[in-house]
């Protein structure tokens, strides 16, 4: 059973940092696209980063130069490193899996590509 758990969700003051990390469980095949995605209360969730088993990375225009994203293959966790945060950045960050690995070619990162997901983690930025 495929599970994906992110953690290090927080509350922090913009221009400050975090860390989101998603260990993932469960999922023996090689390739893959992971992502992470954000959801502000009354919106629908939208794509913020994505990595592929090929190495190809996608991100948001509006996290581009702040955010990245990698994974430790050892540990099967994908992180999301947000840097220079904004209170627009305020979400429930969600991490996702999909079996292709084409998802993670193009732009943007869709959702409804997405075979499987995470419960979320709470990120609050104040001003």
């Amino acid at each position: 059973q495929v599970q994906l758990v992110e953690s290090g969700g927080g509350s922090v003051q913009a221009g400050g940092s975090l860390r989101l990390s998603c260990a993932l469980s469960g999922y023996t095949y090689s390739y893959f696209c992971m992502g992470w995605f954000l959801q502000a209360p009354g919106n629908e969730r939208e794509g913020v980063a994505g990595l592929g088993s090929d190495g190809n990375t996608v991100f948001a225009d509006s996290v581009k130069g702040r955010f990245t994203i990698s994974k430790d293959n050892g540990k099967n966790i994908l992180y999301l490193e947000m840097n220079s945060l904004k209170p627009g950045d305020t979400a429930m960050y969600y991490c996702a899996l999909a079996w292709n690995p084409v998802y993670c070619a193009a732009e943007p990162l869709l959702a409804d590509g997405m075979d499987y997901w995470g419960k979320g983690t709470l990120v609050t930025i104040s001003s």
